[in-house]
């Protein structure tokens, strides 16, 4: 439903990011300087722009037209001209960014983008460009999905009057929000999206997300079936009804749909690393084995289970839903509060879910690491973390 140019191309490309490096003392360049300058040339050759043929129009508008005709290197040299001419025009560095963005240059596309928006921090093309650079065409992180939020949130506020350029920025905000674990806001953007576009196939995708990831499982099933027709959806919506078929404990109906997942799309669902009940009670017992005695003694009182699934209780019964593919829950109050088992069961226990967790991994040393991590996680709850700080410390 990206109506705006940035939705012409949805890139796969990988930043390359240049390692840190300390500061240099500021002082003259010396020979070494310019010795390791001309090392860097010869080994980087600088490939020049072609010529901006602008036939009569500005830079600007050349950059414009050459873009919306796929001609990404023209629409880049007039561009580069434009901010050449008007280093301080945002529209300028805006269609610069998005000719590097279209060619794969992502790191450049991103300063570009950063310029644009230093000049004018409410420019509609470069906020939903931006957007765009970080939900979708890089490498998903939390920190890039925190950007897209900002750039897409600033955006929609300001495209109020536009309908189509509304619903772009809500889409760009669903993917960010349904990225970073708030379904509930994804789930209104993917409305507003489907307000203006109700038959937009991304939305509907991003509402289904939003509504599978809050449990709220009957409509979920209906948005992922809807989307069983659509080529670009298919394998992610039979993924995700077979997730919702175990639940129903329609086990072979589940695994027909899994199975039809992994053959559209086998990078994004690899068959899961399986691992026998048996055996993976066994590996969790010996990843709490393994744990720090200072670890071990608060897991005294603290039964560990191994589980296949998260049960419905589990998922909704606290101030919020928790997404039902989590790889483990601490259930009770944290050490230091007020703990009292009721009908004979602890007050606090630690659940693991072996499904969830074959699927969160590619090898057998990795579910056991993930296992060692779930667990190490889970007694962070325990100690009366929250999941923002478990995150800073590596454990999200």
């Amino acid at each position: 439903m990206i109506s705006h140019r940035w939705g012409l191309v949805l890139l796969g490309a990988l930043a390359c990011h240049a390692p840190g490096k300390q500061a240099a003392p500021a002082t003259r360049a010396g020979s070494s300087d310019l010795q390791a300058k001309s090392t860097l040339r010869q080994a980087s050759p600088v490939v020049p722009l072609p010529l901006c043929l602008a036939q009569g129009r500005s830079s600007l508008e050349a950059a414009r037209s050459d873009y919306d005709q796929g001609q990404f290197e023209q629409a880049l040299s007039c561009a580069a001209d434009a901010s050449a001419e008007a280093p301080s025009d945002p529209r300028a560095h805006s269609e610069r960014a998005a000719a590097l963005s279209a060619l794969g240059r992502l790191d450049e596309a991103a300063l570009a983008y950063a310029q644009a928006l230093a000049l004018d921090p409410d420019h509609l093309d470069a906020l939903l460009g931006a957007a765009h650079l970080y939900g979708v065409a890089l490498p998903s992180s939390r920190e890039r999905d925190q950007l897209a939020v900002t750039y897409s949130e600033r955006g929609l506020k300001d495209a109020r009057e536009n309908p189509g350029l509304m619903a772009d920025f809500a889409l760009l905000s669903a993917m960010a929000f349904n990225d970073l674990g708030d379904s509930v806001t994804a789930l209104a953007r993917a409305k507003t999206a489907l307000s203006v576009h109700p038959k937009d196939a991304d939305a509907q995708y991003e509402q289904a997300m939003a509504l599978f990831e809050l449990d709220h499982f009957q409509e979920a099933k209906a948005a992922f079936s809807a989307l069983l027709t659509d080529e670009e959806h298919r394998a992610h919506a039979s993924y995700h009804l077979g997730l919702l078929l175990e639940r129903e404990g329609k086990w072979k109906e589940a695994k027909a749909q899994l199975a039809l997942a992994r053959k559209l799309s086998p990078e994004d669902f690899p068959q899961p690393v399986a691992m026998s009940a048996p055996d993976f009670k066994k590996a969790l017992a010996q990843a709490e084995g393994a744990l720090p005695a200072d670890m071990r003694k608060d897991l005294a009182l603290v039964p560990i289970a191994a589980e296949e699934l998260p049960r419905d209780e589990d998922l909704t019964g606290g101030d919020a839903p928790l997404s039902p593919t989590i790889l483990g829950l601490f259930r009770g109050p944290s050490l230091g509060e007020r703990c009292l088992p009721e009908d004979g069961d602890p007050c606090r226990s630690i659940a693991v879910y072996r499904l969830n967790l074959e699927r969160a991994v590619t090898s057998r040393a990795e579910l056991l690491e993930q296992i060692r991590v779930t667990l190490l996680h889970e007694i962070g709850h325990l100690r009366g973390e929250d999941d923002q700080q478990l995150a800073a410390r590596g454990l999200e």
